[in-house]
């Protein structure tokens, strides 16, 4: 039996689409039991949701339905336990009820917030828009794996890296879009129009290197913030460092970007284990 089954039911779903998404994290769960820390697995899962919502349905209304539902469904969740499968399990845990209303409610406002964005003008622009949103979800998290003490300014940073890397692997499907993934100065800079954005041309792998250039550039300074990572965020930084300079490296960078960088094995699982290590470390110590 796998170690996701020993989440029941109607959870293991939301489980299944967060892993499609991040499949590095099967790894993390050797090392996070599902059955000793099913919150933890939960709001993974719940943040996939969130994010879903905010990113991945094209019709504004039909995202700010969804995004309102689960604003009432956490407003009321301490109280009545949620009716939500994955709030059911982290209602459950005394954690939930630690944290305020407002902590749990600021990443569902911040996804409605940015719902009508469009393109920002560069890149520091682009970066603290998203902030807000993966700023509100970092702090969520960082406040249940550590507690409501420890600072969410990495996790925060690295999130919203994480987030930017991958809009930008989506670039030809998101083409258009109100919210490109390359900033307005740096299509302006390379002559790229949204038509261009979807076939491939000196000019798209110029702006995507110059993309990634200012990611990795970010990324490092970000490892030198303060605060933890959850055991799943400092796989998902990782990998996506890794796949920004791996990218960085290659003749058409968002060919390499879209493949990935297969990651398995060994080096996985000793990631996997350094991290929970230092979680565990964290908070014992």
């Amino acid at each position: 039996m796998s170690e996701e089954v020993s989440l029941h039911g109607a959870l293991q779903s939301y489980v299944d689409k967060w892993l499609a998404v991040q499949p590095q994290q099967r790894t993390a769960l050797v090392f996070v039991d599902p059955a000793k820390y099913p919150g933890h697995i939960a709001l993974a899962a719940w943040e996939q949701e969130l994010l879903s919502a905010a990113y991945g349905i094209r019709e504004p209304h039909v995202a700010a339905t969804k995004l309102n539902w689960w604003a009432e469904e956490l407003s009321g969740a301490a109280a009545s336990g949620g009716r939500h499968p994955l709030t059911r399990v982290l209602f459950d845990d005394e954690r939930a009820h630690a944290m305020s209303q407002e902590r749990w409610l600021a990443p569902v406002l911040a996804a409605m917030a940015q719902l009508e964005e469009g393109t920002a003008v560069d890149f520091t622009a682009q970066l603290n828009a998203a902030s807000a949103l993966h700023g509100a979800v970092a702090a969520l998290e960082t406040a249940w794996w550590y507690g409501e003490t420890a600072s969410s300014e990495r996790a925060a940073r690295v999130a919203t890296l994480s987030h930017l890397l991958f809009a930008l692997r989506r670039l030809q499907d998101d083409a258009e879009r109100d919210r490109l993934p390359l900033p307005m100065a740096r299509l302006a800079r390379f002559g790229l129009s949204r038509a261009g954005l979807r076939q491939h041309s000196d000019a798209r792998d110029q702006a995507i290197q110059a993309q990634l250039d200012d990611l990795r550039s970010a990324w490092s300074e970000a490892m030198r913030l303060d605060g933890p990572l959850s055991v799943f965020r400092a796989l998902e930084a990782g990998e996506g460092e890794r796949l920004a300079r791996r990218a960085g490296r290659a003749g058409e960078p968002l060919k390499a970007l879209q493949k990935g960088t297969p990651d398995s094995g060994f080096m996985a699982t000793m990631r996997a284990w350094r991290a929970a290590q230092r979680w565990q470390q964290q908070v014992i110590g």
